[in-house]
């Protein structure tokens, strides 16, 4: 298992790598992710552990998964994400484990999710086209995608249109546990 300050040096060299990539300077992505530039700056030098949220509008925004900001090695043509090398953003009674990731042909996503009895998880608008698909393992969740509250029981599934705010919540007794598949074009679909 890669040791916190290893991934916070491999998101600090992706962002960095990513951003120069497509030239763009600080400034127009912080404009682009809605993240300042000081925060930016921060996790291209590697002095923060950005939050989930804080990745993913980063990622967003640089066109690529949040796997490949925090990945610390290059992707071989197969990859096989061993149970030790599963990169976890604990944060309390609420983790998410990115089990593994991919960026070509469409950004994909696979995500194993926990929280705790009365714990909630925001998500932010994903680019236009972006979709999710989850089940529920156990417990029973509350997604909220626009305003509207939707409940999915154990062993239901859900696909929806993520590119609007949503919650994930835990309204239950028992821990809520979901695997969960984020799609998300390269491109943004034609209007």
């Amino acid at each position: 298992m890669e040791d916190p300050e290893t991934i916070t040096q491999a998101i600090a060299n992706n962002v960095r790598a990513q951003r120069a990539h497509r030239g763009l300077t600080l400034d127009a992505l912080a404009a682009r992710s809605g993240v300042s530039r000081g925060m930016l700056v921060q996790v291209e030098q590697g002095r923060t552990n950005p939050s989930v949220s804080t990745l993913t509008r980063i990622a967003s925004a640089l066109g690529v998964t949040v796997a490949r900001l925090v990945e610390v090695s290059d992707v071989p043509v197969v990859r096989i994400v061993d149970k030790a090398d599963v990169v976890t953003f604990d944060q309390g009674e609420v983790q998410a484990k990115l089990l593994v990731g991919a960026d070509a042909p469409m950004i994909l996503e696979l995500w194993d999710w926990r929280l705790g009895p009365g714990q909630h998880h925001d998500g932010d608008a994903h680019p236009p086209g972006t979709r999710e698909m989850l089940t529920v393992l156990a417990g029973e969740l509350t997604l909220t995608v626009y305003g509207r509250s939707y409940v999915v029981k154990t062993d239901a599934a859900v696909l929806f249109t993520a590119d609007r705010p949503h919650r994930y919540a835990n309204q239950g007794q028992e821990e809520l546990r979901l695997v969960m598949v984020v799609a998300e074009p390269r491109e943004a679909p034609d209007q």
